[in-house]
């Protein structure tokens, strides 16, 4: 039996800033508006044909791949979260397989959405626990902007995403004391509605439906969010989680040197942190500069927390995420 230890982190967003301002020229919104509901200042949009979800994600791979110590041929699995593939399908896991130049090994494609990274995390841990794997490539990464609804009635929802990947290695540690301690998963699908894309989608609407009715009005490929509703769940969902990771190694809140919250929304993080009776110190955001990118705001955000060395070796980091599914979960790692 094995632990797993993330030995190598990177990220990558475009270069396209997207302020609040920026966005009050299309949009009936304002700075204030959006700052006071999200906290967030701006957020990256590809351009369009510089980017795709796929080449973000190898980007962000190659740096944490580099970092790692290990080379390419050496990685033995490839894991990629996203709500936004590059095709319907094949995902964009084989892609990524494809584009580094890898050895003919698996790639998982999941949807898990803003706990995607978290699903993926907890996928490779048990993979390298149980000793299939010693090296596992994990990427979550997200292009939002080309299938937002950058209008006025898109507002509450599109004001809040941005494009980014981060991605990390996940190695074998032989120290049971050290790598990740535990991973707890989720789900409640009695409320997916609340959240969702429905179409296109083969149960309700396909491509030929959308374009047989050729409705202007049609919303139904657009995100849909019931805010207050995922509000008010996110913030149970995470304070249990985070709980339940503690109490499975016999931790404290006091113990947590570092917590990284998904970045749906700052406010959240600053409820989830008064909760806590944790300090600024103890909690890394950075939703301000990227906004929700879904998959890639964990590994995001941990890679510039390690880079602005908020992370020691010995130090308890835990990762939370809840999104789109209902699904939600936790990573407790020593570091």
């Amino acid at each position: 039996m094995y632990h797993s230890k993330i030995s190598g982190l990177g990220y990558y967003v475009p270069e396209n800033i997207v302020t609040n301002d920026d966005l009050s020229k299309i949009i009936e919104t304002n700075d204030e508006w959006i700052q006071e509901r999200t906290g967030i200042l701006e957020r990256r949009h590809v351009i369009r044909g510089e980017d795709t979800t796929t080449s973000m994600g190898v980007k962000a791979a190659k740096i944490a791949i580099e970092r790692s110590g290990v080379v390419k041929e050496d990685i033995d699995f490839v894991i990629f979260a996203t709500l936004s593939p590059d095709y319907y399908f094949p995902g964009p896991g084989v892609l990524v397989q494809r584009d580094l130049g890898l050895r003919t090994v698996g790639a998982l494609d999941v949807r898990n959405q803003c706990s995607g990274f978290v699903y993926a995390i907890s996928i490779a841990d048990q993979y390298i626990k149980t000793g299939m794997y010693k090296n596992i490539l994990v990427i979550g990464s997200e292009l939002h902007s080309t299938g937002l609804d950058m209008t006025t009635r898109g507002r509450g929802v599109s004001v809040i995403f941005g494009d980014g990947a981060g991605a990390a290695v996940l190695s074998r540690e032989e120290d049971l004391a050290k790598g990740i301690l535990s991973t707890h998963l989720h789900s409640e699908g009695q409320h997916a509605e609340e959240l969702a894309l429905i179409a296109p989608g083969m149960g309700k609407r396909w491509v030929t439906d959308i374009i047989a009715d050729n409705d202007p009005n049609d919303e139904s490929y657009f995100p849909y969010m019931n805010g207050q509703f995922v509000f008010k769940n996110a913030v149970v969902r995470f304070s249990e989680v985070i709980n339940e990771g503690l109490q499975a190694n016999d931790l404290q809140v006091s113990d947590i040197n570092l917590m990284v919250p998904h970045q749906a929304n700052l406010r959240i993080s600053q409820f989830i942190q008064q909760k806590f009776r944790l300090t600024d110190d103890q909690v890394f955001n950075n939703i301000q500069k990227y906004g929700n990118t879904t998959a890639a705001s964990i590994p995001i955000a941990l890679t510039e927390a390690w880079e602005q060395g908020k992370i020691k070796s010995g130090d308890l980091v835990v990762l939370a995420a809840f999104g789109s599914g209902f699904t939600w979960g936790s990573v407790i790692i020593r570091w």
